[in-house]
């Protein structure tokens, strides 16, 4: 469906012949799988071996050491020797030349290999499970996302993966916001709503209304009536413009070829010379009088200058370099498919780009946070600490001052109340990740939005209750924290953030039981504080007057406008709040 960003929820399920609430009938499935197909990205052909080994060959420097083993080789072939250790020292060129060309090749063809899954790589954006609803079966099914079909309705919530292009028909929570970081390489998650885009020209970043298939949601729970699959998705149009890409030959590849050239025609003239030079000197009775015995001696000694003025090694340290880079760029997640593109990068001089997840990892953490220590009068006393660890990489250590701090130890009493807050006011996850882009990564990723990810981290690497981590698995210690807070209280529902408010609200009770409920509460420094009326400090709530509200601002400020500039978020709890639900 073209433009389903421009049509009412209503136009969408009419043109699919569909309702939002029971779905598609058995017929209507079978009718939509002949029409369009299955919902996954076709395997990309490989190139043969043979072909990958001819690429490796087809280059003009290469071309001419080939020619000059080969002409040795021949030379040495029919050349007459005195004594067998002769006539193996006469082979020893070729060979050795022949050796560098096939290591070489060998490293050309391993490299490209191993990064044949370049464009296979968008398969690990595709889901392998979907939530949908259909005619006859009870209740919202799980089905394999390539069985899916345009029509389909679609539930999605937070930490699911997008199984297929979704025009948006209901929205469950409050909000729902979505990271699309993988299509528009913007990292802010973007907050999605029902109503049409008139634009038909809106980009992937404006169609507000539309979910895309391998995007992650970040908050909230919605449902929406699949309209795109397979290579029709977004992703699937970028996994076509990937293979239809046509290669031009890289600077570096452009100077080897100039190099070449001249190469050729110096050695060349430099052969004819010293060939010509001694054409006086062919029947000389060293040569037995022999005009061609004298002619092929003289030759040799043209092609032997022409090989030792070759470098045989220039292409093999060229590959080498090239395939060090490529290590090096696998390890931040970057697939090279060919080695000459590594020198590409090094060549640009001009990046025009956003910043914002494009030149950045796409990942937060916390590094710095405060709380308040002690309040006189109108003026108020700061505690701060900074977090090591800048990935989401549940491993750190918080320090005062240069010293490390054991949270557990009860010396700061509010630290506890914050990794509370951090853990309930969150609806988000650390997953760790053994296998990325078909390499073995072992890598920590998030589930949901980078925001609270970083908070979820931030109480792994705080451990306020000191829970014992010894013996747990990679996976086990990226919420093990969280779930020890997690099982001391029980979040009865969420005020999902919102523009208006701009701050996420969790109304918490005691696993435990009893009437003590909170509600915790994050957001802008500025949407929180205003709603305060009290300050936290050692356990006691202390007043909020005007002047300490500003001081606290004041911190705020010097964080977010500071060297680093950093994103700043306010901590609140509500002591005795009453049900909003009541």
């Amino acid at each position: 469906m073209e433009d389903a960003h421009t049509k009412s929820t209503v136009e969408v399920l009419q043109h699919f012949g569909v309702n939002g609430d029971v779905g598609l009938t058995e017929k209507q499935i079978l009718q939509n799988r002949e029409k369009y197909g299955s919902n996954e990205l076709p395997a990309e052909e490989g190139k043969k071996l043979w072909e990958l080994i001819l690429e490796q060959f087809d280059d003009l420097l290469v071309k001419i050491l080939l020619l000059a083993a080969i002409i040795s080789f021949v030379l040495a072939l029919f050349e007459e020797h005195d004594d067998q250790t002769s006539a193996v020292t006469a082979f020893v060129e070729p060979f050795v030349i022949l050796l560098i060309l096939i290591a070489n090749a060998t490293v050309g063809v391993w490299q490209e290999r191993n990064a044949e899954s370049a464009i296979e790589a968008l398969k690990e954006y595709e889901p392998e499970m979907a939530k949908v609803i259909r005619e006859g079966k009870h209740g919202i099914q799980m089905i394999r996302a390539n069985e899916l079909v345009p029509g389909d309705i679609v539930e999605v919530s937070v930490g699911d993966k997008i199984p297929a292009d979704l025009r948006l028909i209901k929205i469950y929570s409050t909000t729902l916001r979505v990271d699309q970081s993988i299509l528009t390489g913007e990292s802010v998650s973007v907050i999605k709503h029902t109503d049409s885009v008139p634009d038909v020209r809106a980009v992937n970043q404006d169609k507000k209304n539309c979910l895309f298939s391998g995007t992650n949601v970040a908050a909230g729970k919605a449902r929406g009536v699949v309209f795109g699959i397979g290579l029709n998705t977004e992703i699937g149009k970028i996994r076509t413009e990937m293979a239809e890409t046509e290669t031009d030959r890289t600077p570096l590849q452009q100077k080897l070829d100039e190099f070449g050239e001249q190469l050729s025609k110096v050695i060349s003239i430099i052969c004819v010379a010293v060939w010509a030079i001694n054409i006086g000197h062919f029947n000389d009775p060293a040569h037995g009088g022999s005009w061609i015995k004298g002619a092929i001696y003289y030759f040799k000694i043209a092609v032997a200058l022409a090989v030792a003025a070759i470098p045989e090694g220039l292409p093999a340290v060229i590959t080498t370099c090239l395939a060090l880079g490529t290590r090096r760029m696998a390890k931040k997640n970057a697939i090279v498919r060919s080695l000459p593109s590594v020198e590409t990068l090094g060549c640009t001089s001009v990046i025009c780009s956003d910043k914002t997840g494009t030149l950045t990892t796409n990942q937060m953490s916390v590094s710095k946070m405060f709380i308040a220590s002690k309040v006189t009068g109108d003026d108020i006393d700061f505690l701060e600490f900074t977090i090591s660890g800048s990935t989401y990489e549940p491993s750190g250590q918080v320090f005062h001052h240069g010293r490390q701090v054991n949270c557990a130890s009860g010396e700061f009493e509010a630290l506890t109340e914050l990794a509370t807050i951090c853990a309930m006011c969150n609806d988000s996850a650390v997953d760790y990740n053994e296998v990325r882009y078909n390499l073995t990564k072992h890598v920590y990723e998030k589930v949901g939005e980078a925001t609270e990810t970083a908070l979820v981290v931030l109480c792994e690497k705080m451990n306020v209750y000191g829970t014992n981590k010894a013996g747990l698995s990679a996976r086990d210690l990226g919420n093990v924290c969280n779930r020890v807070i997690q099982q001391k209280w029980r979040k009865e529902f969420t005020l999902e953030f919102s523009r208006d408010r701009k701050s996420m609200s969790a109304f918490c009770v005691p696993s435990s039981g009893g009437s003590n409920a909170k509600m915790f509460v994050k957001g802008a420094p500025e949407g929180v504080l205003n709603r305060c009326t009290h300050v936290r400090v050692n356990g006691q709530r202390i007043p909020l007057t005007q002047k300490i509200t500003q001081k606290i601002v004041d911190q705020c400020i010097q964080y977010g406008t500071g060297r680093d500039t950093l994103r700043c978020l306010a901590l609140g709890t509500i002591d005795s709040p009453s049900d909003p639900r009541k």
